[in-house]
């Protein structure tokens, strides 16, 4: 989408190994997408859901 900010998340290592991107920037829509594979596809969540996630995965 255009205006993304991509940033990497900072539970990624930095190993070149499973490493994923968070566009978080954009009204009404969180972007997720692979660092090894950046045109291969994109998951698009709501705010809400996403953070939800983010907190659940936080906490367990």
């Amino acid at each position: 989408m255009s205006g993304a900010r991509w940033h990497k998340s900072t539970r990624s290592g930095t190993n070149g190994g499973s490493c994923v991107e968070v566009a978080d920037n954009l009204p009404d829509v969180v972007l997720v997408r692979d660092t090894k594979d950046r045109d291969g596809g994109t998951l698009q969540f709501n705010p809400k859901v996403w953070q939800a996630f983010v907190n659940f995965a936080k906490t367990h």
